[in-house]
């Protein structure tokens, strides 16, 4: 049983680790690709207010560097979930391959499956930095 319980958190610890680097990468894309103002641009072309591209890009760096390093992974996941079913949602017309015309919904859905399994799994007992501050201030279901 110890075994089993060993590789399910190693299986945890690479999906937080993989969907960390999958944030930071988007996060980065918007800040040093497109720019914040080209980012902010497109947001607003798409009927969004600019605040959103700002959290989003905040969610996206932030988030994604804190799942890398396994820190709060429960809530940084929880968090991530505005942000991946958003853009599922923004992207619904495309059809349901990403590779479709315009970007299809189907890459960003299984992130949001990704975001919410981390936030009931947490962070896995691997390749993380047990620093938690804000544990004694969130309820205990999305303490890590």
């Amino acid at each position: 049983m110890q075994n089993e319980a060993n590789i399910q958190s190693i299986g945890v610890s690479l999906l937080r680790i993989h969907f960390g680097i999958i944030l930071l990468a988007h996060g980065w894309l918007k800040v040093y690709v497109f720019s914040i103002a080209g980012t902010v641009g497109y947001f607003s072309s798409i009927g969004l207010p600019p605040i959103i591209a700002y959290l989003v890009i905040f969610g996206e760096l932030v988030g994604g560097l804190a799942l890398i390093l396994g820190i709060q992974t429960r809530l940084a996941a929880a968090l991530a979930v505005p942000i991946v079913f958003g853009a599922a949602v923004m992207n619904g017309g495309n059809g349901w391959l990403h590779s479709a015309s315009g970007g299809g919904w189907e890459y960003a859905a299984s992130l949001t499956v990704i975001a919410v399994s981390l936030a009931i799994m947490g962070s896995g007992q691997y390749l993380r930095i047990n620093i938690n501050p804000l544990n004694r201030f969130l309820p205990s279901t999305i303490r890590d």
